[in-house]
């Protein structure tokens, strides 16, 4: 325990150098659990600390960098606003009551107790909550809320998410979990070949809006100057693992780790959908990552703990990532859209934007990790109980998710894949915070999907995610 809370107060030093500072050199490395990432700028030969991302434009004192920091991966772990809380006694911006707090309402701010209650889910599993309104022409009532902090308004329900990364957004097809900031119905832009990244750097205009009008309660709108500000910043930054504590090196022997190899990244608007959506035509490849080509070693034992061998270990995990098997299942936004009961496919069907992981196109997808019948645990979360207004059916889950954007009952519970880079530096994951780890991730999908993997496999493969 005693060197556990030596290494957060370390990196608590790091966090606190690093946003007092006035810049950070491109590829300066920063630890995580798995190693060191690095931030590349391709805009410029440093990351600008001084622009409005990094400055409280509201008024509870929150900054984008209160929940986007550089040394998290550009989001932020548990255990780095854990060490937020005991250095500032959970007086820390990140800490208001208006969406850091489990509830709004009934809560007791007043002591260092009752603050750790309050917050509980912000430090236990990094979530911030959401205040959303049902859409008004629904095909859903919601006519129950079970949830154990107190939110349990039908018409304004409290939704308990993960900031995204703003790093690496070139490559996304869609803005936030539900696609609220690339909708019509928020009078934003879906992102298209066609219109793209002119779409996306309106949407991370307009996001940045609102961001600051909630999460840091602006008075006064951001000027539009400053919302643009924000998004050129936030579109100029690359992240990835570039160094691995037991490999070393990701870019060495031939490998392409690192967020230089992910600056010169291609991407476009449905590049290698599996659904047919590439604009030029071209065939969708389960082969989403060759950055460890260099690193596949047949001759070497499985037990081999040299660096050579975990380098070999991240080879075999890519190679379980590209080729391993998954029959899908029951995925709403996929089996139900294509009328297939099993789609034989691999993690690329889902996460197919190569060498980034997230899909090219927008796929909303309801994989089942937000059902109250979720693997993972999830009781830490409301139930909440939805009716459909024709047929009567009734579905319960603990977040609606693109459902309260579009008002539509097969909708449900569908949120966006995430882009991969980074991982190491932000657990925990999924958009409910409910994998503490990547070990819970992978098992999650093992037992959701029935893969199969053997302890080998899932081991290469954690070893993989690890140095994305």
């Amino acid at each position: 325990m005693k060197c556990k809370l030596i290494a957060v107060l370390m990196v608590g030093g790091i966090t606190g150098a690093i946003l007092t500072a006035q810049s950070i050199p491109n590829g300066f490395p920063l630890p995580n659990g798995s190693g060191f990432a690095e931030t590349y700028n391709v805009n410029g030969a440093s990351v600008r600390m001084d622009g409005p991302f990094f400055k409280a434009l509201g008024t509870n004192g929150r900054s984008c960098a209160s929940c986007h920091l550089p040394t998290e991966g550009w989001s932020f772990s548990t255990d780095e606003v854990k060490m937020r809380f005991l250095l500032t006694q959970g007086r820390d911006p990140i800490f208001r009551t208006n969406d850091g707090s489990n509830c709004d309402h009934d809560i007791d701010t007043s002591s260092v107790q009752g603050r750790r209650k309050a917050y509980s889910l912000l430090l236990n599993k990094g979530v911030i909550r959401i205040a959303m309104t049902v859409p008004p022409s629904a095909e859903f009532t919601v006519i129950n809320v079970q949830n154990p902090y107190g939110c349990s308004d039908t018409s304004t329900l409290s939704m308990y998410r993960r900031p995204l990364p703003a790093t690496n957004l070139k490559f996304l097809s869609t803005v936030m979990w539900d696609g609220r900031e690339s909708s019509s119905q928020t009078g934003t832009e879906a992102i298209a070949y066609a219109t793209n990244p002119a779409d996306l750097m309106t949407d991370l205009a307009h996001q940045a809006v609102d961001a600051t009008s909630g999460h840091a309660q602006g008075s006064t709108p951001l000027t539009a100057q400053q919302a643009q500000e924000i998004a050129n910043f936030e579109m100029g930054l690359r992240t990835a693992q570039a160094i691995d504590y037991r490999a070393g090196f990701l870019n060495a022997n031939g490998a392409a780790g690192g967020p230089s190899a992910l600056a010169s990244q291609s991407f476009f608007v449905g590049i290698n959908d599996p659904l047919g959506n590439s604009p030029p035509g071209t065939q969708f490849t389960s082969v989403i990552f060759n950055l460890y080509d260099a690193w596949v070693n047949a001759n070497l034992p499985l037990t081999d703990r040299s660096p050579a061998g975990y380098r070999a270990s991240i080879a075999r995990g890519q190679a379980v990532f590209n080729s391993k098997p998954i029959s899908i299942t029951g995925v709403a936004g996929l089996n139900d859209e294509l009328g297939i009961a099993s789609i034989p496919g691999t993690c690329g069907t889902c996460h197919d934007s190569p060498n980034v992981g997230d899909h090219s196109f927008p796929a909303p997808l309801n994989i089942g990790v937000g059902d109250v019948t979720s693997p993972l645990n999830v009781s830490y979360l409301p139930v909440i109980t939805l009716e459909n207004n024709t047929t009567h059916e009734i579905k319960q889950t603990t977040d609606p998710g693109r459902a309260l954007i579009t008002g539509k009952w097969k909708d449900i519970g569908k949120v966006k894949g995430p882009i991969l880079r980074g991982l190491a530096s932000r657990p925990p994951y999924f958009h409910n915070g409910s994998a503490a780890t990547l070990n819970d991730v992978v098992d999650f999908y093992n037992k959701r999907f029935a893969i199969g993997l053997t302890p080998q496999e899932k081991n290469d493969l954690i070893a993989f995610l690890s140095t994305l």
